[in-house]
Formats: structure tokens, C-alpha cells, sequence
């Protein structure tokens, strides 16, 4: 495994070191630079060495981890240029006892670690390494350390397959391949003592981590020159544990950055023998009888029909039978007839885990063809369709918020934990992310509106006054996370929401200033979800004993219910939470569901001729308790089934002294009218006397004259 280095999405690579691999070895550098361009991997820079050597900066694609290593881009170069890939084939000698008498192996984690092998060279002389082996290296950019490392580190970026090397007689016992334990340390080879995490993988010995695994060796079992047994570690990790340790830790290694694009574990033993061969070469020793394995490389070899009536229906252009077959197979995809002239039977070599479907075969195809043969039409036809609907809903929720003073925010969707705190609901975690651009941010929102109150703030501060106050509302993504009972105990959850926040009115008391921003925030919800769906679209104000966040007054917040069903919340916002933010003045906010919102789409409307006979209209206004909410009253007018009533609507509501302490006094109009004839006075006095016997009954309501 290779000490810590800059590691960026490309592969440094030494012209001479490529020829290597190649018959005839004649290819410049120039037919290097058209070639690896040909087949999507330019080159982003080239350097002159002083030992006349080029070094190539090929830029990669991530799914192509098998060209992280100079055999990788020679097969490409092959494959386009017709010369014949050599890949070196390991040739030991075993002459010390067998391996399995001197250490022994324990995989504990075969779900992580597929296969794990060790071999074993005695009598090593760790020392300088040799001219040719110094040059390769520096050709690329590596710094010679040692012979035994130096071969190391040559394996990986000649079969992109990392390796590690132990010093033997400093491993305490056998090797365990095991899940770090809490509070376990490791001194790695950055000179840097880490904190190991129970998700971490390790490998150790009886006395505890030796390496962190797929990612950095530890320094005191490391080869150095007093070092005479070698331990060859050979192995291959999940790419994702190996990612998340990488960036839990901070480490970037050239062996993690392949290990993170999968290295398969066909390839193990191959680099084994490899590493063993040319230790023996540069640092002479005895290699030990046989090799360790623990887990297994078997696994089946993909198998792609490919349809040659599919290939043209994408690429739009016809590549002969004869070409398709030939060029998949110069990248060793084996290519087998099946009886049906439309169908070919590809087998995909191990080393192409990217390929496992028609479509990539087909991209293969193209990329080696050339994308050139792709004629491109001068004028390109575009089909102009409607918009979808779910994004006609939200054009319809901007129209009319805009319509009613709102100004629409675009922000951030990272917090500070203090200021997500506010807003986790009860039963609720926050998500943090792992991202150094965001060290002072870094936990996703649990709701819009503490973005809302950051932008208002910026708003006080640019001294904004509009006379109606500043209103703001925003559709966004909201996340958090929930017990599941599940095997992990946890649920990420993800929420599309729509927020509101208004100012309270000026000149006013505070209870009336706080009843009016009410009033427009449940206003500018009912208008959005009754241009949605249509005037009978009924949104409910529903009261609970807590807040379902800390941020609203527990005193003035209610959930809102769509047609029965949960929709969000609105309220005030408690003075903690506006002190928090650095606000002045009160605010109003509601956050609702957007999806449930859109799913009312398009409106549902109806047209009635109008009426051709005059109706009445009554007002009843009704003494009630202060916390009577009107959905009491609302429910105690649909529960009278008026005859004639053809609806109602709030007018008003009134406190003084007059009404009395805790007590309001609430006005509604009632609608009567007949279809066929022109209504009386006396028709209506009995459905009114109805409904006021019902609002002493139900509501313990005073009739006010």
C-alpha cells in the first residue's frame, strides 16, 4: 500500500513505461495523445523528462478504474492501433516452508473483504532500488523509498491492483481481518495517529490495527531497511467502506482511489505472484511454499446478448457485423454467435465491471468506432410540448402568491445546527453531510422557514419597509431522519414543502397585529390550494396542546388539514426564535406540503346559470369563548342542513367590553335562495331560529341582537 499523495481523477503515465506492454514498442507520443483522446481519455498535460522520457497526465472517467494502471492504457492503445498487448505473466520459484506455518489469516468481514491472500519472502536485503525501478517511478511523479516498497508501489501503477507489505517479525501473531473497535488508534504512514471508528475496517494483528484497510499501511510494522521477512498483503475491499473511511479520516491514497472505483478480486492472485516475483528480483529472499487465502475469487463472467438492430437504432449509423465483432473483441469482450443473425453473445472479461448491459456494449462500440461517423443534422428539429403539470401547479402557486405581495426566495439548503434546532419535530434527527465547503454549515434543513427568516434578516438589515411588510415564500427540499425499527434503526426522509413568512402588520395591538398576519398566511394557503383544485378545495385550521417545532408561540400555531388530511403548520414565531435571527419585528410563517398541493391539479370548476330569482341574505353574529376556533362553527352550520341555504362565509370578529373577558363575538352571513321562485322573509326566521338553537346547544353561544 502506497504512502499519501495528491490524487486527482486522472493517471500519470510514463511513455516508456507503456511500451512496455506493447508489440512493436515504437509509439510516440503523439499517437499516444490522438489514441487515448480517440477513446475518451485526453490527455491533459505532457512533460519532458530529463531522461527523455514523457509523462502522460490522462484524464479518466470514473466507471474506468481498470486504466488506473499503465496495462489498462496499453490495452486501450492496443486495442486502437492493432499492436499486441504483452501482459506480464508472474513466474515464482517456491523453495521456504509453507506460508501457513508462519502466520495465518482470519477474515472476519467477507461481506467487505471478498478475498484477502498473504505470502510470505524470508531473508529479504531491503535496500536502494535499482536504477530502472527509481526511473519508472519518478517518471510518474513517485518518490523512491525503498526496494521492497518501491516494487509495491510499481504493481500498483503497472496492474492497478494495490498491495501492501509487512514487516513480519513486527506482526504480533496471525492476521484478523476485523471492524475497528471503539476508541482503537492507529499510527499511519502520514505520521499521523487516527481515531479509528467502529465503521472502519482493519486489519490487524493480536495486538491490535496494523492497517487501515484500503486506504493507509501502519507505520510500525511498515519495511524498512532493518526488515528481512516481508509479509505480502494482496486483497480487495467494498468500494463504499472504503470511500466513506478514506473521507472520514481525511486520507487520499493512491490505493484507496482505486479501491474506491473496485478493483475485482479475479485479480488478486495475479498481483500477488507478481509482487512476490519482483521482490525476489531487486531484494532477493526465499519465497515461502503456497499462499493464504481467505474468501473467494469465484464468480461468474457477465454475459450480454447484443442486439445489432439495437446498436444502429441508437447510434443512428450501420457498423458492419465484421467491425462490431472485431472491435469488441480487441477489448477482449469475447464474442460468440447464438443462431440468431441479430444477436451476439458477449462475455465480458473481469476487469470491465462498468459493462454490464446492452446499452454499455453499445457505447463500447462507438467509442472504439469513433463518434466522428455520427453525422450531425445542420438544423435539429425540436418538438415543442406543454409544460407538465406538476410544473404548471407551481407556475399557478408563484402567479398567485406573487399576486398577493410575495416575493419568491431561492436559498441554501445548509443550516448551522443552532439554527435547524428550532425546527426538528418530535421523534426527529438532523443530517449532517461530510463536505470541508461546508464546515460551518453543514446539516441539511428540517424545514424552509429558518431560510426564510435568514433572507428577512438580510432584508432589516438593507432597511426593506414595504408598506404591507416584506412577505417571502420558497419551494424546496426539506430532509431529516427517523427510527425505523428496521435492521439500520433509521430512515432518511426527504419532503418537497412550500413556505410562507409574512410581517406582522404595523399600528396595530399586538393580539390584533398577530390575528392579522394570521389571516393572511391561512388566506394565501387557502387561495394557493383553491386555485389548485377548485373552490370546494377545504383547508382546516386543526389546534394541538404542543408545538410540533419550538420556533411557533405556543400560543398562536395550528396544524392545517387538506380535505381531511395533514397538510403543514402555521403560526407565529416565538420571540426566542426571531432573537435568534436578530428580528425586530414579529413574523408569520407556514410551511405546507408541496406535493399534496400539486396533487390537487388541474381545478376541478363547474359553471351554474345565474340565479333567476333574488335570494336573501342573513347575518347572525354569536357570542363564544375565546377559544372556540370557527371550524366549530363551521360544523355546527353543515350539521343544521339549512333548508334553501346555499352557503356562508365569516364577516367578522369582535371583542371589547361589551362581549366580556375570554369571550369573542363572531359574525357570519348565511346565503338562502330558491331555484324557482322568489324567496319571503318568513321563509328563512324558522331556518334561523334552527340554527341559533343549535349554537346555544353546541357552542354554549349568546345570541347577540
Amino acid at each position: 500500500m502506497v504512502r499519501p499523495s495528491a490524487i486527482l481523477p486522472r493517471m500519470r503515465t510514463s511513455l516508456q513505461w507503456l511500451q512496455r506492454y506493447l508489440t512493436p514498442a515504437d509509439l510516440t507520443v503523439d499517437e499516444a495523445d490522438h489514441v487515448l483522446t480517440h477513446v475518451g481519455f485526453p490527455i491533459e498535460e505532457q512533460v519532458e523528462l530529463p531522461t527523455g522520457d514523457m509523462q502522460l497526465d490522462v484524464e479518466l472517467t470514473s466507471n474506468r478504474g481498470d486504466c488506473l494502471c499503465h496495462v489498462g492504457l496499453a490495452r486501450e492503445i492496443a486495442a486502437s492501433t492493432g499492436r499486441t498487448l504483452a501482459v506480464p505473466t508472474p513466474k515464482i520459484s517456491e523453495s521456504g516452508p509453507d506460508v501457513s506455518s508462519l502466520t495465518s489469516v482470519d477474515n472476519r468481514v467477507p461481506d467487505v473483504c471478498p478475498l484477502f491472500t498473504a505470502r510470505v519472502i524470508r531473508g529479504v536485503r531491503v535496500g536502494p532500488s535499482p536504477a530502472w525501478l527509481v526511473e519508472a517511478l519518478e517518471a510518474i511523479g513517485q518518490r523512491s523509498i525503498n526496494n521492497v516498497v518501491d516494487i509495491s508501489n510499481f504493481v500498483l501503477f503497472e496492474l492497478g491492483h494495490p498491495n501492501h507489505t509487512f514487516d513480519l517479525d513486527r506482526l504480533k501473531g496471525g492476521i484478523h481481518v476485523r471492524a475497528a473497535t471503539g476508541g482503537e488508534t492507529l499510527m499511519c504512514l502520514d505520521d499521523i495517529e487516527h481515531k479509528l471508528h467502529t465503521d472502519d475496517v482493519v486489519v490487524a494483528d493480536d495486538s491490535g490495527p496494523v492497517s487501515l484497510a484500503g486506504v493507509i499501511g501502519g507505520r510500525p510494522t511498515g519495511v524498512t531497511e532493518e526488515t528481512t521477512n516481508v509479509l505480502i498483503e494482496v486483497a480487495t475491499w467494498d468500494p463504499t467502506r472504503v470511500r466513506n473511511t478514506a473521507r472520514r479520516h481525511q486520507i487520499t491514497t493512491d490505493a484507496g482511489h482505486r479501491f474506491e472505483r473496485y478493483v475485482d478480486a479475479r485479480d488478486v492472485e495475479t498481483a500477488s505472484r507478481r509482487v512476490a516475483e519482483l521482490i525476489m528480483e531487486v531484494a532477493g529472499g526465499e519465497l515461502c511454499s503456497g499462499v493464504i487465502m481467505a474468501g473467494s475469487a469465484d464468480a461468474p463472467r457477465t454475459v450480454v446478448d447484443f442486439r445489432l438492430s439495437r446498436c444502429e437504432h441508437l447510434l443512428g449509423i450501420e457498423v458492419p457485423r465484421e467491425e462490431l465483432v472485431r472491435l469488441l473483441t480487441t477489448v477482449e469482450i469475447a464474442v460468440e454467435e447464438t443462431g440468431d443473425p441479430d444477436v451476439l453473445r458477449c462475455t465480458i472479461p473481469h476487469h470491465r465491471h462498468d459493462v454490464t448491459r446492452e446499452v454499455d456494449l453499445i457505447e463500447e462500440v462507438i467509442r472504439l468506432h469513433g463518434i466522428e461517423h455520427i453525422e450531425v443534422a445542420p438544423r435539429m428539429e425540436v418538438i415543442v410540448r406543454p409544460p407538465q403539470s406538476d410544473e404548471r401547479a407551481c407556475r399557478m402557486i408563484g402567479d398567485v402568491l406573487t399576486g398577493q405581495g410575495f416575493y419568491e426566495t431561492v436559498t441554501v439548503s445548509f443550516l448551522t445546527e443552532q439554527q435547524a434546532r428550532p425546527f426538528i419535530a418530535p421523534g426527529g434527527r438532523l443530517l449532517k453531510v461530510d463536505e470541508d465547503r461546508r464546515k460551518e454549515n453543514p446539516w441539511l434543513r428540517p424545514a424552509i422557514i429558518p431560510s426564510l427568516l435568514t433572507c428577512r434578516k438580510a432584508n432589516q438589515d438593507g432597511r426593506v419597509h414595504p408598506p404591507e411588510g416584506v412577505r417571502l415564500f420558497e419551494t424546496a427540499s426539506v430532509f431529516g431522519e427517523v427510527d425505523d425499527g428496521e435492521t439500520f434503526g433509521r430512515q432518511t426522509l426527504e419532503f418537497r414543502n412550500l413556505a410562507l413568512l409574512a410581517d406582522l402588520p404595523r399600528g396595530m395591538k399586538a393580539a390584533e397585529a398577530g390575528q392579522a398576519g394570521v389571516r393572511t398566511i391561512l388566506g394565501a394557503v387557502e387561495s394557493v390550494a383553491r386555485s389548485l383544485g377548485g373552490p370546494q378545495v377545504k383547508v382546516d385550521v386543526v389546534r394541538h396542546d404542543q408545538p410540533v417545532w419550538s420556533a411557533y408561540d405556543g400560543k398562536a400555531w395550528a396544524a392545517l388539514h387538506l380535505n381531511g388530511a395533514m397538510l403543514g403548520t402555521f403560526g407565529l414565531i416565538a420571540r426566542p426564535t426571531l432573537d435568534q435571527w436578530g428580528l425586530e419585528e414579529g413574523v408569520v410563517c407556514a410551511e405546507v406540503n408541496l406535493d399534496a398541493l400539486v396533487a390537487l391539479f388541474p381545478p376541478v370548476s363547474s359553471a351554474h346559470p345565474l340565479p333567476s330569482f333574488p335570494g336573501i341574505e342573513r347575518d347572525l353574529s354569536i357570542i363564544l369563548d375565546e377559544a372556540t376556533p370557527w371550524s366549530d362553527v363551521e360544523a355546527v352550520i353543515e350539521a343544521a342542513r339549512l333548508d334553501l341555504m346555499v352557503g356562508h362565509e365569516f364577516v367578522t370578529t369582535y371583542r371589547g367590553k361589551q362581549i366580556g373577558a375570554g369571550r369573542k363575538s363572531v359574525t357570519l352571513r348565511l346565503h338562502f335562495r330558491d331555484p324557482e321562485r322568489t324567496l319571503r322573509h318568513e321563509e328563512v326566521d324558522p331556518q334561523m331560529e334552527t340554527l341559533m338553537g343549535l349554537c346555544r346547544e353546541k357552542l354554549s353561544a349568546e345570541i347577540r341582537g
